[in-house]
């Protein structure tokens, strides 16, 4: 199950992460936000403990949402050891992604 997280633990869920953290940035009604979550449970299946997926729903937060300037959903930030490393292209498929995420995740072979 992909974790819901609020501004208040942003923070301690990245500073405690010991794998890289992907946050999708969504917004309830979002059909394209909904597909994406549709994929990123897919690839947490896939790459289970090399990779910590969470979601943030931009209605009920905004301080990082703001601090990140995200303008369009859904969006996908990835972080890497504590620090920000890069948004991910919006809706993709599982593979796209992953493809995405490396090198800092070795896919499955």
């Amino acid at each position: 199950m992909i974790q819901d997280i609020a501004d208040h633990e942003f923070d301690q869920i990245i500073e405690n992460a010991s794998v890289p953290v992907l946050i999708e940035f969504w917004q309830p009604g979002c059909g394209h936000c909904e597909a994406l979550l549709t994929e990123l449970k897919l690839l947490q299946a896939e790459v289970g403990d090399h990779l910590v997926i969470c979601k943030m729903n931009v209605q009920e937060n905004f301080l990082i949402p703001g601090e990140l300037e995200i303008q369009s959903l859904p969006a996908l930030a990835l972080y890497v050891e504590k620090n920000f490393k890069k948004f991910i292209g919006g809706i993709g498929k599982k593979r796209e992604i992953l493809a995405q995420l490396y090198p800092w995740i070795t896919p499955p072979s």
